[in-house]
């Protein structure tokens, strides 16, 4: 069986993958236009700016920093230059973790072998990844300790998912969940939450059965909410819907960054594995999409019910030592405001009455996430393809 090498880091360094949505300016509908975005982009190397499965989908990298401050001002400078290029060609970016109107079978392949081969492999769940989310690497110094946090982080994870819920529409109809992109994802095989490993033995293991067994190709196939990666040497967390702006998105950075670094340092330290049981996080996960930062989740070593403030306020105050360590003090504060809401879903949902349109609320939130001075193309928002009840399905289905 093959051997998969640990590429340790010996600092806990971060990077952050957002993945956001190419509107058309005109309509506010999701456009395939990554090809033509991407000819305007100076990334030779397309280590930056990345293409997703569906062509309406951009993924924006940072290199490895050694801190948030540092990912802030990369994210930053992609940004402004991505949205400069977006506006010669009249589009606008979406943060959400779904689109509220788009519809799968408008959405276009991207033209790539693996991405067809997935589309063969998982058919029309792999035409339903029309998805956007926010994933976070963490440097930790071996495998062995990087299975270790993938266990011990399952607790926070439905805390993260509640804090960054985004994606209460699907295909332009209100799906009553908080975070509809989280259950999306856990209809691919091999997504949602990691099964419990005791090593990197075992995850090794686990990697080598999957893939000569043929149910898996390869290891990038696997998509759960926590993973290690080998070839970074990090742990990366996928739990979170995209959130609705930048600032909100180095808040959630800054917490999984000191997360990580904290049970690190509780694993250096020699600290007790108290045991979480998967279905108590299952239940909190469950919690969490249905209700967001309304949700009560369980405490897994009391087994007291808290609201998402409370426990974000005591995580907060836990891991101040931390983020003084991480030089990342104010954005990790940032959490409590998050915490008080409203959520992101909350506030699609808010416009959406408030205006009785989806393209509009599309329309507001990019506008308000734009991250240049200078203002995106004016267009006049035509009418939405769906007629939209707010807090109501959608009283029709457009034609294909």
């Amino acid at each position: 069986m093959a051997t998969l090498e640990f590429q340790a880091n010996r600092l806990p360094t971060v990077g952050i993958e957002i993945e956001l949505g190419l509107l058309d300016v005109q309509t506010m509908a999701l456009s395939n236009s990554f090809a033509r975005l991407a000819e305007r982009l100076p990334d030779q190397t397309g280590k930056h700016f990345k293409p997703e499965i569906i062509q309406s989908v951009l993924e924006i990298n940072t290199d490895v920093c050694e801190s948030i401050k540092e990912a802030d001002k990369e994210l930053r400078g992609r940004l402004g230059v991505v949205e400069a290029a977006a506006d010669e060609l009249g589009l606008m970016l979406w943060w959400g973790g779904l689109h509220p109107f788009a519809l799968c079978r408008d959405q276009l392949i991207t033209d790539d072998e693996r991405y067809h081969m997935l589309v063969d492999q998982l058919q029309l769940l792999a035409r339903r990844m029309l998805t956007f989310g926010l994933h976070v690497h963490v440097g930790v110094d071996s495998g062995d300790k990087a299975v270790m946090i993938c266990d011990r982080i399952l607790r926070h994870l439905p805390t993260l998912l509640a804090l960054s819920s985004n994606s209460p529409y699907w295909e332009g109809q209100a799906t009553g969940l908080q975070s509809y992109r989280s259950k999306v994802m856990e209809m691919l095989p091999t997504a949602g939450l990691p099964p419990l490993m005791r090593n990197w033995s075992e995850y090794v293991w686990l990697v080598n059965q999957m893939t000569s067994t043929g149910y898996i190709k390869t290891i990038r196939e696997i998509w759960w909410d926590v993973r290690p990666h080998h070839n970074f040497g990090t742990v990366e967390i996928r739990m979170c819907d995209m959130p609705g702006n930048l600032d909100d998105t180095l808040a959630l950075a800054a917490l999984i960054h000191c997360l990580v670094k904290a049970l690190s340092d509780e694993i250096d330290e020699g600290a007790y594995q108290h045991d979480c049981h998967p279905m108590m996080v299952r239940q909190n996960k469950w919690r969490a999409a249905r209700y967001g930062l309304a949700a009560q989740l369980v405490d897994a070593f009391n087994y007291e019910v808290r609201a998402v403030p409370e426990i974000v306020d005591r995580l907060v105050d836990r891991l101040q030592s931390t983020a003084d360590d991480l030089g990342c003090r104010d954005y990790l504060d940032h959490c409590r405001s998050l915490a008080a809401g409203p959520s992101w879903a909350d506030r699609q949902m808010q416009l959406a009455e408030e205006t009785g349109s989806l393209p509009e609320t599309v329309r507001r939130l990019a506008r308000e996430a734009r991250i240049s001075p200078t203002e995106p193309p004016q267009a006049t928002v035509r009418p939405a393809a769906v007629e939209f009840a707010p807090g109501a399905p959608a009283t029709s289905t457009p034609a294909i």
